[in-house]
């Protein structure tokens, strides 16, 4: 691939290179999002807590995501995107280092609520910024590259947690240092985060956030940078002429349509997009995998592994629609993975419901029973990860016109975010209350509902250069 691309004059390797310091983010958002998948039982019993207190540690840091979300898009819209980056980069750090030397759930909680404020950043600059920088014509494959990263993040976690259980003999056995090894498991993001924070400084900010504060000799530079001279100064044109009329810096209350008074349809749209990919109930899988297997009968041993296997399908998902969605587009893999993820969590609904409890209260299935449901939750795995899983951080990263960008991903994400410390939270109720099989029937509905929404509401993306998104 050459350095200047033929046509346009793109610097493509720099474009890429930009694209891939962003992904670290991705990958340390997947990483901080299931490492906490191994150390339940350590922190179960390390801040002797129930099934209440054990949910709520293991999603206390989502509430730091709905926050690191909402504010990211707000300080990014006056701060600059790579400098909110920056500094989730050094709260991912904070929260690793913290997070394994916490001695109580509370401090426990407040190392997790920071590395959620990196988290939820991560989580909505990292794809805007791809997506800033990309010309239309590939921008969703490198978007998607994101999601890879995210799931190559939790792979890492996944794997790392499998292997210093299994070094340690559990996961709250001591390993080094005479420190547990649910401990470590933390620990290790360490090296992903410092790395991160460094690779930040020496990629520029996004030329869409310089033009938009008025700063157009830098702007200028950075876009001849990415689209050569001829190229970087129609850019910058176009990217001028699609920002407010009066040309103010953006702000949240650009959301609001002038003509109506409330909010605009376009963000409504984020809102739902958004929900539905936490109400399918994926981040379950996720968070408590462990958790789940070892609750059909697995032993802690092969429910990590069945994680990392998870990992692997994933990553082979998101390779896939990464060749899939500038050509077939944003809508078709959406309402597709939506159908696919409903029919897999009902068949895994039907495995659980077939169930019975022995007097440990482990959920006991034949084995036939036993395989359906792997399977069927692997398939599902896929799915959302052929759709769901890059397709809507993609839609968020570039379906906002210029304008709302940042305040639309602000929103966006906190309604994410928020879903998913409902849906993680309420799991271990769930599972104590209905038991597997209702809280899969549960997620099986709202994947059937997320059909409808995509037919209805989501409108295609697919080729438009971002001036050309309409709110």
């Amino acid at each position: 691939m050459s350095n200047q691309a033929a046509t346009g004059g793109e610097n493509t390797r720099l474009i890429i290179l930009i694209s891939v310091v962003a992904t670290i983010g991705g990958f340390l958002f997947g990483f901080d999002s299931g490492v906490i998948n191994g150390t339940v039982d350590g922190l179960q019993q390390a801040f002797d807590s129930d099934s209440v207190g054990t949910g709520f540690n293991v999603a206390s840091m989502l509430l730091g995501c709905a926050v690191g979300a909402f504010f990211a898009g707000w300080l990014a819209d006056h701060y600059g995107r790579r400098n909110v980056l920056i500094v989730a980069a050094v709260f991912f750090l904070v929260s690793a280092w913290g997070s394994g030397i916490a001695s109580g759930s509370l401090e426990f909680v407040l190392y997790r609520v920071l590395g959620g404020l990196a988290v939820g950043a991560a989580s909505v600059m990292s794809p805007a910024y791809i997506s800033e920088v990309s010309a239309a014509q590939y921008r969703g494959r490198l978007a998607t590259v994101q999601q890879i990263a995210i799931i190559g993040g939790l792979f890492a976690a996944f794997l790392s947690n499998y292997l210093l259980a299994r070094m340690a003999g559990g996961s709250v056995t001591p390993l080094w240092g005479g420190h547990e090894a649910w401990r470590w498991m933390f620990w290790v993001e360490m090296l992903p985060a410092g790395l991160f924070l460094l690779a930040l400084l020496f990629i520029p900010e996004s030329p869409r956030y310089l033009v938009a504060r008025g700063r157009k000799a830098q702007a200028t530079a950075v876009l001849q940078r990415l689209y050569g001279a001829a190229g970087g100064s129609r850019k910058q044109a176009e990217i001028d002429a699609s920002l407010a009329s009066d040309h103010h810096v953006p702000r949240l209350s650009d959301v609001v349509s002038r003509t109506t008074g409330r909010l605009r349809p376009i963000v409504w749209v984020g809102i739902g997009l958004a929900t539905f990919q936490q109400l399918v109930g994926i981040n379950v899988v996720f968070y408590y995998g462990a958790v789940l297997w070892q609750a059909v009968g697995f032993s802690e041993s092969d429910a990590l592994l069945i994680n990392v296997i998870s990992g692997a399908l994933s990553i082979g998902a998101c390779i896939v629609s990464m060749f899939l969605v500038d050509k077939v587009g944003r809508k078709p893999l959406l309402w597709t993975g939506s159908a696919g993820m409903a029919v897999t969590l009902g068949l895994v609904a039907v495995a659980f419901a077939s169930g019975e409890l022995d007097g440990a209260g482990t959920l006991q299935l034949s084995d036939g029973m036993g395989v359906l449901a792997l399977v069927a939750a692997n398939l599902y795995v896929v799915f959302f990860n052929m759709s769901w899983g890059p397709v809507m951080w993609i839609m968020l990263g570039e379906m906002f016109p210029n304008q709302i960008r940042g305040s639309g991903l602000a929103i966006a994400g906190l309604a994410q975010w928020s879903a998913n410390f409902l849906v993680t939270w309420t799991f271990p109720m769930l599972l104590a209350g209905i038991g597997l099989a209702g809280a899969y029937g549960i997620y099986t509905v709202a994947a059937a509902l997320s059909v409808v929404f995509v037919l209805r509401y989501v409108h295609e993306t697919r080729g438009k250069e971002l001036e050309e998104m309409e709110g």
